[in-house]
């Protein structure tokens, strides 16, 4: 990457820390059996003195779910890097359904949300995030074969067909911009029981997660190729990333810092990434930021970075 790019996407990362309002932050214990030192205001010292960081995820492949006991996944390697970076010498979990991960980090339950969250302006107005760390596309999980020929979101629009998706996902809100009918379900897995059994004609969810769902079972399922949706005539550029309590300003600003030297490393992105399947196509471009996608302006984002060229 060249030096250029590399002061570009740092400047906006200050750009970015700068317009966030410093408070005077105290050391707070957890508020309920669910939190580890989670109660607003959580440091990097509190963090620290706990030995251990406790993040919630919803168990969706390959951002972060458990293997028997074992707490996995793409942004959970992540923070494992960015926490120990930190001094934080444990990452712990406590799954949480999708519709509930906000509200938990809000009333204490956990110290930050690690499920590859999309940065929406709705959500920016409840919580804080981090930069960009995924790019998002989507993909539709569907009866082997494809038999409804589904290639993008133009193709189940007017179609009278029903969609699976994970309730308060990015993809529920495409379908409730675009009336496209849908069932809205908890996790992947009942994503994936949906469409086995014909309640759902497809299961439309971020393209690496439909591409990890399909090849973890067995059923007559496949993946379609991963699209940019467009809604309305606009590309949904989508990226995820860490989500923090809005009081959590120092913590925030801290994983960020340690954050940064990993974006700005293709290498070292994809070799904590690529393990779990993620590509070059799931690298956020230089220049994007938490900001950007907090204003929600989608259009002036593709123009800017270049995405549709």
């Amino acid at each position: 990457m060249s030096s250029t790019r590399t002061t570009k996407r740092r400047r906006a990362f200050l750009a970015a820390g700068s317009v966030l309002t410093m408070t005077a932050l105290a050391a707070c214990s957890s508020v309920d059996d669910g939190g580890s030192g989670g109660g607003a205001g959580t440091t990097v010292e509190t963090l620290k003195d706990a030995g251990t960081v406790n993040v919630a995820f919803n168990g969706e492949k390959p951002y972060s779910y458990k293997e028997g006991d074992e707490l996995t996944g793409a942004t959970i390697a992540l923070d494992t890097e960015v926490f120990g970076e930190l001094g934080v010498a444990e990452v712990e979990g406590t799954q949480t359904e999708w519709n509930s991960l906000i509200p938990g980090l809000n009333a204490g339950r956990y110290d930050t949300v690690s499920a590859g969250m999309s940065i929406l302006p709705e959500r920016c107005e409840q919580a804080a995030f981090a930069e960009p760390t995924i790019m998002y596309t989507t993909a539709f999980l569907v009866p082997e074969g494809n038999p409804e020929k589904l290639t993008d979101w133009q193709s189940v629009e007017d179609s009278g067909l029903t969609i699976a998706v994970t309730s308060g996902a990015i993809e529920d809100g495409y379908a409730q911009q675009t009336g496209v009918k849908t069932i809205t379900v908890g996790d992947s897995t009942d994503g994936l029981n949906a469409v086995v059994s014909g309640r759902a004609d497809a299961f439309a969810l971020t393209g690496i997660s439909i591409r990890a769902l399909a090849d973890s079972t067995d059923e007559p399922v496949e993946a379609t190729d991963a699209f940019v949706a467009t809604i309305d005539g606009v590309s949904q550029v989508g990226a995820g990333a860490e989500v923090f309590r809005k009081g959590d300003t120092e913590l925030l600003e801290a994983y960020n810092e340690k954050l940064t030297p990993i974006l700005e490393d293709k290498d070292k992105w994809l070799e904590i990434m690529e393990p779990f399947g993620f590509t070059e196509a799931e690298y956020p471009p230089p220049g994007l930021t938490a900001d950007m996608l907090c204003e929600g302006d989608l259009a002036k984002i593709s123009d800017e970075l270049g995405l549709d060229s």
